[in-house]
């Protein structure tokens, strides 16, 4: 059997959760770290495809032997991509994840479980 539907007055949870400052400065740290890295990688990739586009002549640069400037900065957008991760990683450990796990321990427990029926 469903339950019945919540009551105007009530509000899902998740709703709820959103709706508090601290998950509202939650999403901010996130979106101050985010959007700022994101554009500066897809910056950071055009004008390599930039470069390679409208400056080949550069681009075949030899830096040693037969490297490239054009492979040089190709590898970079890989060690760039790692770095970035890796960056991130450190930054949710310090300051997203803390936060993010006192608001669901504080939501989780504040929630009570229905029992399960049989047919569950």
């Amino acid at each position: 059997m469903e339950s019945p539907p919540p009551t105007s007055t009530e509000q899902p949870s998740v709703q709820r959760i959103e709706e508090t400052a601290e998950f509202r400065e939650l999403r901010r740290s996130f979106r101050s770290f985010a959007f700022p890295v994101t554009i500066g990688f897809i910056l950071w990739y055009l004008l390599y495809v930039l470069l390679s586009s409208y400056a080949p002549a550069f681009m075949a640069t030899k830096v040693v032997g037969h490297v490239n400037v054009a492979l040089v900065l190709g590898l970079l957008q890989f060690v760039t991509t790692f770095a970035i991760a890796a960056w991130y990683a450190r930054y949710a450990d310090g300051r997203l994840d803390p936060p993010a796990a006192a608001i669901r321990a504080r939501y989780e427990a504040a929630t009570v479980h229905a029992p399960r029926e049989a047919g569950e």
